[in-house]
C-alpha cells in the first residue's frame, strides 16, 4: 500500500494498492486521458470519473476490482486534479518497476509531487 499526496501541501493522502494500480493497466484507464498540454486538470479527473462509470455501467464492470478501485481512490473524497496528477506518477514509476523487473533495465523515473506542467 502506498500513500499518494492528494493536495499541495501534503495534508491529505489516499492509499493506493498495487492491485490498485493493477486495475487501472488491465482496463488501460489512462490511455488517451491526458491532452498534449500534458496539464492535469479538474476537467481531466471528470473524463476519467466518467469514463470508469461508463465500464461501470456495461457487462465488463461487473469486476470488484474496478469497483473498489472506484470507492478507494477514484471517487475518494480527496481526489482531486493534484491527486489524480500524483496517482499517475505514481502509476507511471510502478509500471517502468515492473518493466525494469522484466527486462533488467534502467528507466527514468517520474518523480511524485513533481506537476507535470
Amino acid at each position: 500500500m502506498t500513500k499518494i499526496q492528494a493536495n499541495a501541501t501534503g495534508t491529505r493522502s489516499i492509499e493506493v494498492s498495487d492491485e490498485h494500480l493493477q486495475t487501472i493497466d488491465d482496463y488501460q484507464l489512462f490511455r488517451d486521458l491526458i491532452d498534449s498540454t500534458g496539464y492535469v486538470d479538474e476537467e481531466v479527473l471528470d473524463k476519467l470519473k466518467f469514463n470508469v462509470r461508463s465500464l461501470l455501467e456495461s457487462e465488463t464492470g461487473k469486476d470488484k476490482r474496478l469497483l473498489d478501485l472506484c470507492l478507494d481512490v477514484i471517487y475518494h473524497q480527496n481526489m482531486k486534479a493534484f491527486g489524480l496528477q500524483q496517482l499517475v506518477l505514481l502509476y507511471i514509476n510502478w509500471k517502468d518497476r515492473a518493466t525494469d523487473a522484466e527486462a533488467n533495465l534502467g528507466t527514468s523515473r517520474a518523480i511524485q509531487g513533481t506537476p507535470f506542467n
